[in-house]
C-alpha cells in the first residue's frame, strides 16, 4: 500500500460569523489559546506522518503563509532577549513538513476548493481536511484514519456518534453496514436529513477528516453544482460510495467544531483546563461568579 504523504487543507472561507475581526484575520488564525486553530491541524497531520501540505487559500488568506514561514530576524530577536523558547515548538513544527499554497478564485465549495489541489497530489492517495476543527485526540484522528486505509486499501471518512436523533439534522449523515466495533462501510451520505430519515447507526461527519484513494478525483471533476450553487465533497463522496469501497472510522477524541464563537469559547476552555494553572485560576473564577 501506497505511503500516504499529501495532504489538501482547505482555508479559503471568508469567516463572516467571525466578523469584524475576520476583516483582515483568516477565521483559521483565530487563537485557541497561544495557537491558531490551524497549528492545531497541522501539529495532527505531522503527528500522523503527513510530509508536505497544500493549503488551498484565498486572497484575504496571507497570515497564514507568515505564520508557517521562518522568520530568522524575529527568532534572533527572540533569542537575545531569552524567550526563544516561546516560538521553538512551532519552529520544530515547520522543520517537519513542506508547505505549499494555492488560490481558490472563486467560493464554489469545498469540492472545488480540494479540486484546487488535484496536481499537487497527482495520483497518490491523499488527506483532505477543512481548517476550522480541532479533535483532541491521544492517537492523532487522522492516523486513526490512515489505520484503517491501510487496513482496508479504500478511502475513509472520520465520523462522530450521537444518540440524540435532534442532533443529527444538523449534520451530514453517514450510513452503511457495520463491520467492526468503530468501523462501517458506506453506502450513502445525506446531508442535513429530516428527523425519522436519520442515520441507524447515529453516525455523522465531524471535523472534514477524510483519506482519499485517486478514486475520488473522476467523481469530483464531473460532479455538478448542488447546495447554493456549489460543488460539495460529500456529493462527490456520495456518488464514490455507490461504486467502490468507502469506510467510516468513528475516531476516538474530542471534536471542536471552531466555525462560531460559542464553539471556539468551548475549545479555548478545553485546553485551558488540561493545564493546571489556569484550570485553577478558571475554577476560581467561575467560584467567585457562583458564590
Amino acid at each position: 500500500m501506497q505511503k500516504v504523504r499529501k495532504a489538501i487543507v482547505s482555508v479559503a472561507g471568508l469567516g463572516t460569523r467571525f466578523l469584524p475581526v475576520t476583516k483582515a484575520m483568516p477565521k483559521e488564525m483565530l487563537p485557541v489559546l497561544d495557537k491558531p486553530v490551524l497549528q492545531y491541524i497541522v501539529e495532527e497531520l505531522v503527528e500522523s506522518g503527513i510530509e508536505e501540505i497544500i493549503f488551498v487559500t484565498s486572497s484575504q488568506k496571507r497570515p497564514i503563509e507568515d505564520h508557517f514561514d521562518r522568520d530568522r530576524d524575529f527568532e534572533s530577536f527572540l533569542k537575545e532577549k531569552g524567550k526563544l523558547e516561546r516560538l521553538e515548538p512551532l519552529i520544530e513544527l515547520c522543520k517537519k513538513v513542506r508547505f505549499f499554497y494555492t488560490r481558490q478564485s472563486e467560493p464554489l465549495g469545498n469540492g472545488h476548493g480540494m479540486l484546487c489541489g488535484r496536481e499537487f497530489v497527482g495520483d497518490e492517495p491523499f488527506v483532505f481536511s477543512e481548517g476550522d476543527s480541532i479533535i483532541d485526540a491521544k492517537v492523532p484522528a487522522m492516523k486513526q484514519l490512515l489505520d484503517v486505509f491501510y487496513k482496508e486499501g479504500a478511502s475513509v471518512i472520520g465520523v462522530g456518534k450521537t444518540e440524540n436523533k435532534e442532533s443529527m439534522i444538523k449534520y451530514g449523515n453517514v450510513y452503511g453496514e457495520k463491520i467492526s466495533e468503530r468501523t462501517y462501510k458506506i453506502s450513502e451520505f445525506i446531508e442535513k436529513p429530516p428527523l425519522e430519515n436519520v442515520s441507524p447507526h447515529g453516525i455523522y461527519i465531524a471535523g472534514m477528516r477524510y483519506v482519499f484513494t485517486p478514486d475520488i478525483w473522476p467523481f469530483l471533476q464531473n460532479q455538478k453544482k448542488g447546495r447554493d450553487g456549489e460543488i460539495w465533497l460529500a456529493d462527490a463522496a456520495n456518488a464514490l460510495a455507490q461504486e467502490k469501497p468507502f469506510f467510516a472510522y468513528e475516531y476516538e477524541g474530542t471534536y471542536f467544531d471552531t466555525g462560531n464563537k460559542l464553539a471556539l469559547l468551548k475549545a479555548a476552555l478545553h485546553f485551558a483546563m488540561k493545564d493546571e494553572n489556569m484550570k485553577k485560576e478558571l475554577q476560581q473564577i467561575c467560584c467567585n461568579r457562583l458564590c
